[in-house]
């Protein structure tokens, strides 16, 4: 990524929030904001940094606003409205009288808005906050660009209908709202460690910029545990990334990993966050999930890991936030710190719940406590089940590996 690059990011969800508080048109604003960035990134490696690169794209996106309301005739009334008004005074050149605070927060909130959808939550914070085109965001989930351009315009609508004020929430909501945000912000993080289909396990783009924003409202609320409990638990995953595949692109498990490829300084830093957490504020499942990681990821070798602490925070963890995903992973500690045919019972209670029943992790799993177990006939058999069900190409290939080389 190239300075100006990296530049246009970190600017555009202010630039658009400073317009969307002072014009309170989202889908407007936003469509201005990425005019003026595409704009930028034509003249600033040409011509050189502005020297307030804000103000010049709220100067621009300010102009590109103005001639969109200019050229709606059908809107004449509101033009004239809107002309009257002194907030539509663009700012001169290297002035920011729009406001100098950062609404990234702010913008965030409605971006994750409870009107709309998780996908449209997903796709409107990526285009909105982080600066992804929709090309991007449409290749990232393997969508066609004007199905995603379509979610994305329903998503501005539906924020608009809703008569969505650019505001922070109200005290009484924001503690929810900021769980849609942080919720968010894992599901981007998730789809980019571990893509859920395609020919790529990895997606970079995506893991890069849930850090990048989890970063950001970390900046903006310092003493949120469980913000904090995020951000470390993306970078103590994040860190183990360059030991997950092998030059070929093949999957490498956890346990058979290099561990000296892990990033060291991503993981100072996410055991940092979570314990100051831990010790600093109410306990969350984000935090509680770090300090799994964080157990994993100061482990030297594979057979050092402590699993008995593990079991018992996957414990702690259930007993807060009790999902079909965490009882899997704890079915998975507790095999290994009772022996396989503990974890194949917990497995059972679990293919009774319809929201995993035909997921193929439970399918992977089972397949790994058989093997385990000494099974080999029904680990192979389990592994080409969870393989069939899988749309991930790189997980279709490690588990068909599992199985062809339990009946070679």
């Amino acid at each position: 990524m190239t300075e100006v690059e990296r530049l246009l990011k970190e600017l555009a969800p202010q630039v658009l929030g400073i317009l969307v508080r002072r014009y309170e048109q989202f889908d407007a604003c936003e469509d201005a904001v990425q005019e003026a960035l595409l704009d930028a990134a034509v003249q600033w490696p040409e011509q050189g940094l502005p020297d307030s690169p804000r103000a010049w794209l709220i100067t621009v996106a300010s102009r590109r606003l103005a001639d969109q309301v200019r050229s709606e005739s059908a809107r004449r009334r509101r033009e004239e409205t809107v002309a009257a008004r002194e907030d539509w005074v663009l700012p001169e050149p290297g002035e920011e009288r729009l406001g100098d605070r950062d609404d990234t927060l702010t913008l965030l909130f409605l971006c994750c808005h409870p009107s709309l959808s998780e996908p449209s939550q997903l796709a409107l914070t990526l285009r909105a906050v982080g600066g992804l085109t929709t090309a991007q965001i449409a290749r990232a989930f393997l969508v066609p660009e004007a199905t995603m351009a379509q979610r994305i315009s329903r998503a501005k609508q539906r924020i608009k209908s809703a008569g969505a004020d650019f505001a922070m929430p109200p005290e009484s909501e924001r503690a929810q709202r900021l769980r849609v945000v942080l919720h968010v912000l894992y599901l981007i993080f998730n789809e980019g460690y571990t893509a859920t289909s395609g020919p790529d396990l990895h997606r970079p783009e995506l893991t890069t910029e849930a850090i990048r924003l989890t970063r950001m409202v970390h900046r903006m609320l310092p003493a949120d545990g469980e913000v904090a409990g995020l951000l470390a638990l993306m970078l103590l995953t994040e860190a183990r990334r360059p030991a997950r595949t092998d030059l070929a692109g093949r999957l490498i498990p956890l346990a058979e990993q290099d561990r000296t490829l892990w990033d060291r300084e991503a993981i100072a830093a996410g055991v940092e966050l979570v314990s100051r957490a831990l010790r600093t504020t109410d306990l969350g499942p984000y935090q509680l999930q770090a300090a799994i990681a964080a157990v994993h990821d100061e482990a030297a070798r594979a057979e050092d890991t402590d699993w008995p602490q593990i079991l018992a925070l996957y414990g702690v963890l259930l007993r807060m936030e009790d999902n079909p995903v965490i009882r899997l992973n704890h079915a998975i500690a507790l095999a290994m710190v009772n022996g396989p045919q503990a974890g194949l019972a917990a497995l059972d209670d679990l293919a009774a719940d319809e929201r995993l029943a035909t997921h193929h992790r439970l399918a992977a799993v089972r397949a790994h406590l058989l093997e385990m177990s000494g099974d080999r006939a029904a680990a192979a058999a389990a592994y080409r089940d969870a393989a069939r069900r899988t749309t991930s190409l790189p997980e279709q290939r490690y588990l068909e590996s599992r199985a062809a080389r339990l009946t070679s």
